[in-house]
């Protein structure tokens, strides 16, 4: 028997609830530092968006649903103790993320079933109570049921996720598909004027530049500098004040790859933060779109989660009652990102080197003309990140 499990994203008792909340940051920076390399490799010099949080639900669903090394394998990639843990801070992300104040994000479980069969019973307790998912008999031999769980995908990312089922991942075989959908949208608290949008040069790399619409904005934003890893910082904040847009731009024009290098230490990210002050800064940031598709599967086994795809290894006992041959045969992310002037929905080279060392001095520019990284938070989690190179 095989498992499909989708993930999808846009365009957290036992322990003290300061505990919970600091392994549930650590696992999810441990997790996303991780994807994000596995993901850069395989498109170089592209481009992207992800969200390892997203990933986290489904991982943390098939926690409770398997046993022995599977088991110990999905936890340890998540950065949990154990599955009581796993689930309370489950609990406590999802309390906060149905709280945030003036955007929208709004995640979303779906459990869809082969008919005639049916959830453990724990299991199909904890899908209900811990991750709000719904749970769906279909017939998986039947064309309809790929266009009914990608209508229902489209409806909960407002149509910016789309086919993120491919009718060749399901058929006769399959016995259960796990869905899970982030959608996000935010307005900047200090919106940008379009009238102040110009067209300037972005240099992909010191010898290749293209045009782009750059928004501009002379404002009091947090912004600092880090040294460790030779790059400043710029947190735009979304309305509510509890979301925030991130940007890392490197020195030197070709400094992308590596500062993505630096950033397999997911601290340095939390270090640089850390050195952001409030004063008035010139913003020179383009316009960008990005939708990337994120292969799981292979990527997920790139991070040593290889018994969760193996017919035999996967020991996904708990999940369908008689059931104990499951594994997860596909995974797949689709993720979409569009940053505007309104704000996001889950956008001659010696001398500009130049200018570059100056605003590093004074910190009153930040002018994002090459290659950058971005991170979406909600006060300290991160939601989605990438990177943008044109």
């Amino acid at each position: 028997m095989r498992l499909i499990i989708c993930v999808l994203v846009f365009t957290a008792a036992a322990l003290a609830d300061s505990n919970v909340e600091q392994l549930l940051k650590e696992g999810n920076d441990q997790f996303t530092a991780k994807l994000f390399q596995e993901v850069v490799k395989k498109n170089p010099g592209k481009s992207v968006v992800q969200s390892a949080f997203s990933v986290l639900t489904p991982l943390s669903q098939l926690a409770v649903a398997s046993v022995g090394e599977s088991h110990d394998d999905i936890l340890k990639a998540i950065g949990m103790p154990n599955d009581n843990v796993t689930k309370e801070a489950v609990v406590r992300i999802n309390t906060r993320l149905g709280s945030v104040r003036g955007v929208e994000l709004k995640q979303a479980n779906k459990v869809y079933i082969r008919s005639g069969y049916t959830l453990n019973d724990e299991f199909a307790d904890v899908s209900k109570n811990i991750f709000h998912s719904e749970v769906q008999n279909v017939d998986f031999s039947d064309s309809n049921t790929v266009k009914e769980i990608n209508e229902w995908v489209e409806e909960q990312t407002n149509k910016r996720i789309k086919d993120l089922v491919d009718p060749k991942t399901i058929g006769p075989d399959t016995v259960t598909v796990l869905v899970n959908a982030i959608y996000f949208k935010g307005r900047w608290r200090f919106p940008f004027s379009r009238h102040s949008t110009y067209e300037r040069d972005f240099y992909v790399t010191k010898e290749n530049k293209v045009t782009m619409s750059m928004m501009h904005k002379k404002r009091t934003f947090r912004n600092g500098y880090s040294s460790e890893l030779g790059a400043k910082f710029l947190q735009l904040p979304y309305v509510g004040g509890e979301t925030s847009f991130v940007v890392v731009l490197p020195d030197e024009i070709d400094g992308v790859d590596a500062l993505i290098k630096k950033l397999e230490d997911p601290a340095a990210f939390t270090r640089g933060l850390q050195t952001i002050v409030a004063e008035e800064v010139i913003v020179d940031l383009p316009k960008f779109k990005i939708e990337t598709t994120i292969d799981l599967k292979e990527t997920l086994q790139n991070m040593n989660l290889t018994k969760l795809f193996a017919s035999g290894s996967a020991q996904l006992n708990n999940l369908i009652k008689g059931e104990n041959n499951l594994y997860v045969s596909d995974a797949i992310q689709k993720a979409f990102i569009e940053v505007n002037e309104d704000g996001a929905e889950g956008a001659a080279a010696n001398a500009f080197d130049h200018v570059r060392k100056s605003f590093k001095k004074t910190r009153n520019h930040f002018t994002a003309d090459h290659p950058f990284l971005f991170f979406l938070t909600h006060n300290d989690i991160i939601l989605f990140n990438g990177v943008f190179r044109s």
